[in-house]
């Protein structure tokens, strides 16, 4: 149970990605980008075997490293605001910065901009 803890922390903060300067990313400011740009992709972030859909609805579904994730999401001023279970364990709620690069990958920011990103690439599903 410990090493799954461990990589609920590396998924929460996305230090097991790479930092990326910030110039490479532009802002996702509105929702409707935002869903626009994930429209029939999945998220994935491979060295942690995450998969996540991310629905207009405000419905969060995939798993990561074999466990199911599912939660919920909101767009509140400008931020992904969302919270999650995976596999039983609570993952607590946060707004996010959202970044896009080249219409490949996205990159979230826990509070609002000022913690640890997670860089995950956006795949056709």
């Amino acid at each position: 149970m410990f090493a799954r803890q461990i990589a609920l922390a590396g998924l929460l903060v996305g230090s097991a990605t790479a930092s990326v300067a910030a110039q490479d990313f532009s802002v996702v400011a509105e929702r409707d980008a935002f869903v626009t740009m994930l429209e029939g992709k999945d998220l994935r972030l491979g060295l942690l075997g995450i998969t996540l859909v991310v629905a207009p609805d405000g419905t969060i579904a995939g798993e990561a490293m074999g466990w199911p994730i599912t939660g919920t999401w909101e767009w509140i001023d400008g931020a992904f605001c969302r919270e999650m279970d995976w596999g039983g364990k609570p993952i607590v709620y946060n707004c996010q910065l959202v970044e896009t690069r080249g219409g490949r990958d996205m990159r979230f920011t826990v509070d609002r901009g000022a913690g640890e990103s997670a860089t995950f690439r956006m795949r056709d599903r």
